[in-house]
Order: C-alpha cells, then structure tokens, then sequence
C-alpha cells in the first residue's frame, strides 16, 4: 500500500525540510513540460505530487495523516492475520480428513499404492498423498506388529526385546515403502509414533 511519504521517496519520520526538497525533486522529474509524448500521466503524477506535498507539509495534516495511516496499517493486519488463520484452519481440518481416510484403507489391509490412489481421489496433493500413504501404512503394520506373537514361539530376552523394540520403526517404513529393512547397524532408536507424524505424516507449521 503506497504511502504520501512514499510518492516523495522519504521515510515517514523525516523533517519538514526534507518533505520540501524531496517535493521539488520529485516535481522536476515528472513535470509535463519535461515529458513530452506522455504530457498526461505526467501531469496526473504531478497532481499526487502536490496534493501529497500539501498534506505532509501541513504540521496538522501530517499529524492526522500518520493517525489514520497507522490505524489503517494495523486494520489490515489484523484483517491478513484473521484470514491466515481461518486458511490455516482449512488445510488442518483437510489433512485431518486425509489422514482418517488414509488410516482405515490401510486398516483394512490395502497397501501403500492403494491408499496412494484414494488420497488422490479425495483431491489430495500428490506429493501430501505420497507421505500420508507412507506412515499410514507404516503405523498399521507397525501396530501389527507390537500385537503379533514372536515368530520363535519364545520368549526374547529383555536385551533382544528392547533391539527389536527399536528396530520396528525402520523396519515398518521400509516395508510399507516396499523396501527390505536396513542393517541393524544402521537402526536409529526413534519414538515410533513420533517420527511417523512428523517424518511421514508431513505435518504443516
């Protein structure tokens, strides 16, 4: 939004002095006389000019003029900061919604290509789809997982148990991504369910 400070090319705290030789050098350069072929939008700018001049060279005007212009300015920020947050609210409410939808296909067993297909059926995002796809699965086998008895058929010791406690993660993610699980030398201890919403899931700031 163009200010009467910004039609003269000053700072809104400059002196009455440098108000009327910021106005004598802007009014040379758009003059008509000195524009000849575009005598009209030059005398059009010269007319802003001199009612900017007029307003900021008032003490009184000015000090009206900065009043409202400060009350303006803050309006319009409270105004793009409503708007902001009621757009935010949107896209919180719509991936919460992908999300829901994403877990029950993969709840019920379809895997990661499916669930893939009905994000984007539900006008989600490519690239959104792709990541909610990934840990929506990931978390179902994952909860598979943590639910299943152990392959053996033995109980593991507490030290196997809390590797494989760790394990489950990548291992989860890998395989919903088709991927074989990594060394466990490259295993990461990670909360589970937190690098699955934050990694996976995409969440927004």
């Amino acid at each position: 939004m163009a200010t009467l400070y910004d039609l003269l090319n000053v700072h809104a705290d400059v002196s009455d002095a440098e108000i009327k030789r910021a106005y004598r050098r802007a009014a040379m350069k758009v003059h008509p006389d000195r524009n000849v072929g575009r005598e009209a939008s030059a005398h059009a700018e010269f007319q802003e000019l001199k009612e900017a001049y007029a307003i900021l060279s008032d003490p009184e005007q000015r000090r009206v003029y900065d009043a409202v212009y400060a009350e303006e300015m803050s309006r319009l920020a409270r105004e793009r900061d409503e708007e902001a947050a009621r757009a935010q609210a949107v896209r919180d409410a719509e991936y919460a919604r992908h999300v829901a939808v994403a877990m029950r296909f993969a709840e019920q067993g379809h895997n990661r290509d499916v669930v893939f297909g009905v994000l984007l059926a539900h006008d989600c995002e490519s690239q959104l789809a792709g990541r909610i796809a990934d840990g929506a699965v990931a978390l179902h086998l994952s909860r598979q997982e943590r639910t299943s008895p152990n392959e053996q058929g033995e109980e593991a010791t507490s030290s196997d148990a809390s590797e494989a406690q760790e394990a489950r993660p990548q291992a989860a993610v890998e395989r919903a991504r088709g991927d074989e699980p990594r060394a466990s030398a490259e295993r990461t201890p990670v909360d589970f369910f937190s690098a699955v919403w934050r990694g996976m899931f995409g969440l927004h700031s």
